[in-house]
């Protein structure tokens, strides 16, 4: 790890930059004049020589999507490539940032320069704002030295980003590295076609919490809508309701159209072992590929960036039970 000597700060709004309208908290652009002001009053501050850029318009991360991480992804590509920083700031707003950080996980696998997203739960402006704690806390820790790959700046601490998750919408240390088991296989080179390079597109997914009384036909539906890959939050362990055969069957329909099905433990402690209970080896049998400890954000985000870079199901299957950036090996 070495100290930052060029950083780019990106502002794709969010709450840390929003100021008030009549129908409430709305993005706003023009951060840098706040962020400059704010220097220029603490003007013992040292902070890395910074340039500045802004993604437009700046939007509600409640807008989050597939594109937005790509445009995210292209813009921190740039600033290493074309403008010669050796870190990245991005400031981003709370409601979808666990979810942004995983995916660049792995959307910038091989950049070796670190990136550390941060936001606000009250706006710069606002009373008792965090927003300067966040910024100039991640602004310190990047003057230190972090280490290549993606992070999560806030409430004092330095989260992994394909680990982290939002645990509170009120409380300022809102983010946390969920405590989930992890016993991935590490891999031992990251192969070309996982690469930052590679050209990614958006891509058909889905999230879908099991619960007491799904019905196959309403998984029929889901799975019938085109979906390339599927993110199934089974119970515990990895378990699921193996006593309905018509369900079972809409999988493994699925799965044989080629639609990748993760499964991942609804548990904020828990990991997929599907071999502990034969309900567990019922959604195996049915096409499922376990997700070990990986977190949901981290399990989309991954899905995104294997099927996205054009990778078939079976060598999607492949990667996601191997540990690329530590989103499922500790």
């Amino acid at each position: 790890m070495s100290a930052t000597d060029r950083l780019m700060i990106l502002y794709s709004g969010g709450t840390i930059g929003m100021q008030a309208s009549a129908q409430g908290l709305v993005p706003a652009a023009g951060f840098d004049v706040r962020l400059r002001a704010r220097l220029a009053s603490e003007p013992q501050r040292e902070v890395p020589a910074w340039h500045y850029r802004e993604l437009l318009p700046p939007i509600d991360s409640a807008n989050m999507t597939q594109r937005h991480w790509l445009a995210l992804c292209d813009a921190i590509v740039a600033a290493v490539e074309e403008d010669g920083c050796d870190a990245v700031l991005l400031l981003h707003g709370t409601d979808t940032l666990a979810y942004s950080a995983a995916a660049l996980s792995f959307l910038l696998l091989g950049l070796g320069v670190p990136v550390v997203l941060t936001g606000a739960m009250r706006p710069a402006d606002a009373p008792g704002s965090d927003a300067w704690d966040n910024l100039f806390g991640a602004l310190d820790a990047l003057a230190q030295g972090v280490a290549p790959g993606v992070h999560l700046y806030f409430g004092g601490r330095l989260l992994h980003g394909a680990r982290a998750g939002k645990l509170g919408s009120a409380t300022l240390e809102a983010f946390a590295e969920l405590p989930r088991q992890r016993h991935g296989e590490r891999v031992a080179a990251l192969p070309a076609e996982l690469d930052y390079r590679r050209i990614r597109r958006p891509v058909n997914l889905a999230v879908l919490p099991l619960f007491p009384g799904l019905q196959a036909a309403q998984l029929r539906a889901l799975l019938g809508s085109g979906v390339q890959g599927l993110v199934l939050e089974c119970y515990g362990s990895g378990t699921g309701p193996s006593d309905d055969t018509e369900l079972l069957e809409v999988l493994r329909e699925a799965r044989r159209r080629g639609t990748v099905l993760l499964a991942i433990s609804q548990c904020p402690h828990g990991h997929v072992a599907f071999g502990v209970y034969a309900a567990g080896n019922a959604l195996r049998d049915a096409g499922l590929v376990g997700g070990d400890g990986m977190t949901r954000e981290a399990a989309l985000g991954k899905l995104f960036a294997l099927l996205g870079a054009g990778l078939s199901a079976d060598e999607t299957e492949y990667w996601l039970v191997r540990d690329l950036c530590g989103e499922c090996a500790d």
